[in-house]
């Protein structure tokens, strides 16, 4: 049951900024949310569209689904204290 990644370029960029060692955990966590549905996932209140954010230790993972196209696109990736404001 595997999800097609999109990358916007927002994300690209957070993911730039990291170090590798960060940056290969998140990816790692993005792969696996697209190829088994795994990973501690929550919707967000309040966002329209709909959208979904993945924790991967202090980072936290912004996408929304595309159920049409089995596409998850990636929004952006930031720091928790960040993240939400």
């Amino acid at each position: 049951m595997t999800w097609t990644l999109v990358w916007t370029r927002p994300a690209l960029r957070d993911m730039r900024k990291l170090d590798r060692a960060s940056a290969s955990r998140i990816r790692d966590a993005v792969i696996q949310l697209a190829d088994a549905g795994r990973g501690d996932v929550a919707r967000l209140t309040d966002a329209r569209p709909p959208e979904w954010r993945l924790r991967v230790g202090d980072r936290r993972v912004f996408f929304r689904f595309r159920g049409d196209l089995r596409e998850i696109h990636l929004l952006r990736v930031r720091r928790r204290d960040e993240a939400y404001r």
